[in-house]
């Protein structure tokens, strides 16, 4: 299917940028969605063909397409577009976490008991005369 370079490039950027991309299943759409404003059914032939060169893993479920990029995509990509080595997908990232207090303490701490507080030790053994 013959796509507009820009469109090709939208997608591919968009790709790059996200790391990952979902297709409805759905040739006549008018548009893919609010980020991509291209007909859904090129958007459905470019990722159909990085699939079969190895450039996604795609994965169907529910009429919905979801491909995510491979390192060999991440290459190709990078060559296409002409970006620098620094620059990765979003799913490459790693995102900072950071430390929210709870007022539960963590599993594992230590010094802090798991269990009610206090001192009690029930005594299980045979009282004499008590089902002997």
């Amino acid at each position: 299917m013959f796509i507009v370079k820009k469109n090709r490039i939208a997608v591919y950027s968009y790709l790059f940028k996200e790391g990952t991309l979902v297709v409805k299943k759905d040739k006549y759409a008018e548009k893919h969605s609010d980020d991509l404003n291209l007909p859904n059914l090129e958007v459905m032939c470019l990722l159909r063909s990085f699939a079969s060169k190895g450039y996604v893993k795609e994965v169907f479920n529910w009429q919905y397409y979801y491909y995510y990029l491979t390192n060999e995509g991440i290459e190709y990509l990078r060559e296409f577009l002409a970006l620098p080595a620094e620059i990765v997908p979003a799913t490459l990232k790693k995102a900072a976490v950071a430390a929210v207090p709870s007022g539960r303490p963590e599993r594992g701490e230590k010094g802090k008991s798991a269990g009610p507080g206090g001192e009690f030790n029930p005594d299980f053994q045979k009282k004499d005369g008590y089902r002997s």
